[in-house]
């Protein structure tokens, strides 16, 4: 069918929605592809029977709304992140954006203000935007660290409603210790949000923020089943907080907004969490691996605790990023000058990219 085409220009689009670019990596079907921090490492199938199984049963009764209160899934994920916490203060939504839009629908908007430093996870101003708040970026020390005292005094100078702390932060995979959310928290009065998507790449013996959580109402927790469980594809973050903020997210989350075939292949995998979290390892060991190769092809890793490493040294990051292409291997060029990004794959993807960013090398 023929139609008339305008320009999004010529649209009557939101005033404050105008010039901007929507979120984007590159997509390109490559023998490697390690550009979006996914868990490359398949689903083992003893796991992928059962969400197989559990998905059947409940198609049985897809024709009716499900669960609104996911409470199954609900109890799933309070016993896998344990801290004594209880049902009635976990939400979950498909993927950890929507978790963390459904949060500034509710604490931020049109005539109020989120911040978070930068460089950091670049849905945060998307989302912030997408809700009518405006975004405000605070600044990072040189090597991407984040020191409890400036924190807090950028903090209280910019008085936002609400706050984001990306541990490990993406892009740069640099922890956060807790004593700079305690700080942040005690500087303001907004809701102050811990995005821990990667947190299960990080040493074992390290704290979650989740143990800041009693005596702290305003402080929220976001997680996500994506990176650590190897379910990207199928959507599914999830966050703990005060029973009081899971009320407010009531209020702006779409009726039966996780569907019964969402909640019953979540539920599936988190029976199965010591195995998908096995993988985990194998994904660490690829990421130092990493990390030791290129410090000795001579650029400059940066520490991570997460699923990927962001490398300096880069003379011409664009250059690079095509040669790596055209030799079948996507990583992602993030936008910070003479770095590029690349996710920890399995073996034999970790060895083709190190492979191809040598003979890159030993070409020039």
């Amino acid at each position: 069918m023929g139609g008339v085409t305008v320009r999004l220009d010529q649209l009557p689009l939101r005033d404050d929605l105008r010039g901007k670019t929507p979120y984007g990596a590159p997509q390109a079907s490559l023998p490697v592809t390690l550009n979006v921090n996914e868990n490359t490492h398949p689903v083992p199938q003893e796991v992928a029977d059962d969400i197989l199984d559990s998905i059947a049963k409940a198609l049985r009764d897809v024709n009716r709304y499900p669960d609104r209160e996911f409470s199954t899934l609900r109890e799933g994920f309070a016993d896998y992140l344990g801290h004594g916490l209880t049902p009635d203060q976990i939400w979950a939504a498909n993927g950890s954006n929507e978790v963390l839009q459904h949060l500034l629908q509710a604490f931020a908007g049109p005539g109020r203000t989120a911040f978070g430093f930068a460089p950091t996870y670049s849905m945060y101003p998307l989302l912030s935007a997408g809700t009518g708040a405006n975004w405000i970026a605070g600044s990072r020390e040189h090597d991407y660290t984040l020191e409890a005292g400036s924190a807090a005094a950028q903090i209280a100078d910019a008085r936002p409603d609400v706050v984001f702390l990306c541990t490990p932060n993406n892009p740069t995979g640099t922890p956060m210790g807790l004593d700079v959310i305690e700080a942040v928290y005690e500087a303001t009065d907004g809701i102050v949000i811990v995005d821990e998507a990667y947190q299960e790449f990080a040493p074992r013996d390290e704290r979650s923020a989740v143990s800041l959580l009693p005596g702290r109402e305003r402080l929220v927790v976001s997680r996500t089943m994506s990176k650590a469980f190897a379910f990207a594809g199928a959507r599914v973050g999830y966050l703990a907080a005060d029973a009081a903020v899971i009320d407010a997210l009531r209020l702006v989350r779409l009726p039966y907004h996780l569907s019964s075939l969402t909640q019953a292949a979540a539920s599936a995998a988190l029976r199965h969490a010591p195995t998908m979290l096995r993988m985990v390892d194998d994904i660490v060991m690829q990421r130092d691996r990493i990390s030791a190769t290129l410090d000795a092809l001579d650029y400059q890793p940066h520490d991570s605790w997460a699923n990927f490493v962001l490398f300096g040294g880069v003379d011409d990051p664009a250059a690079t990023w095509r040669a790596l292409y055209d030799r079948g291997v996507l990583i992602r060029d993030v936008g910070i000058p003479h770095h590029l990004r690349v996710s920890a794959g399995t073996e034999a993807e970790t060895t083709a990219f190190l492979d191809a960013l040598a003979s890159i090398e030993s070409a020039t």
